[in-house]
This record gives structure tokens, C-alpha cells and sequence, in this order.
């Protein structure tokens, strides 16, 4: 299995996650599934099924971050050694979209961390593959789905 990317903060935060399932979720769906046992009939206790579900999530989610974690190459962009200006995985980009001039800012992470509701966005999404090695002042065009948008690179950070 290749390295999975993660930056810093990312491992933490997928660490955490990790911790708070096996600390406090796992035991309270095991109280619950005890719980809902303990009022008889299973082949009709909804309560159960809901807890046996929430139980499936749960413990898959937990060998998915074990996973990702025992795999993962972190990579601390404040460390790395670019040329000043480059795009690079775990750079933070501020662009603007020359169309409307709005100016959007992300961090570029893998794909196991990536949440476009927290601008973290994947070098593998198109703005992603789009950014990866150009330099603060170019313009790139992406195709997105809802057509060709063009954005300029603005500032480049390693925090």
C-alpha cells in the first residue's frame, strides 16, 4: 500500500477522531446495545437494531483511521524546502476567481483529510491538480462542473 499523505494537523485531527471513538463512542453504543438487550424480544426491538447499526459505523471507521494512521507519510509544510512562491501539498493558497474577483483561500491536504467545509482541499481534486507546482502570479484554468473557471494565484503559505 503507497503512503498516504497527511499534514500535521491532519493526523492530529484523525487522531483524535480516533481516540474519541474508542474512548467515548464504542462504549456508549455497547451500552446502548445492553440496554436495548435488556427489553426482550430482539427480532422486533428497534432500539437494538439502531445500536447494532451505530455499532457497524463505528468500528469501521475505527480500522479506517487505523488504517490511514499506520499508513500515513506526515508532512509538515512549515518544514519543507521550496522554492519560495511554489504550490506544494500542505501549502495554504489564497486564489482569485477572475471571473468574479472573489478571493478564496485552501489548504491543499490528501484525500483522507480533505473537507472543502473547512477549505481543505485534495491535490487530487481538479483546483488541486490545477495548483500542485505553479507559482504565486499564474493563472490556472480549471474545468469544474459547472464549467472553465480561471483563478490566479495570489499568496502561497507553508503554515
Amino acid at each position: 500500500m503507497n503512503a498516504i499523505p497527511l499534514t500535521l494537523k491532519g493526523s492530529k485531527r484523525l487522531e483524535e477522531e480516533l481516540k474519541n471513538l474508542k474512548t467515548v463512542e464504542r462504549p456508549a453504543v455497547i451500552e446502548a446495545i445492553a440496554e436495548a438487550r435488556s427489553h426482550g424480544d430482539l427480532s422486533e426491538n428497534a432500539e437494538y437494531d439502531a445500536a447494532r447499526e451505530r455499532q457497524g459505523f463505528i468500528e469501521g471507521r475505527i480500522k479506517e483511521l487505523e488504517s490511514i494512521l499506520s499508513n500515513s507519510n506526515v508532512i509538515d509544510p512549515s518544514t519543507l524546502d521550496v522554492e519560495e512562491g511554489r504550490v506544494v501539498f500542505g501549502a495554504t493558497v489564497t486564489i482569485e476567481d477572475l471571473d468574479t474577483g472573489d478571493e478564496l483561500t485552501y489548504q491543499l491536504v490528501g484525500d483522507a483529510e480533505s473537507d472543502i467545509r473547512q477549505n481543505l482541499i485534495s491535490v487530487t481534486s481538479p483546483v488541486g491538480r490545477a495548483l500542485v507546482g505553479k507559482m504565486e502570479g499564474d493563472v490556472v484554468n480549471v474545468t469544474v462542473p459547472s464549467g472553465e473557471k480561471e483563478y490566479e494565484i495570489i499568496e502561497v503559505q507553508y503554515i
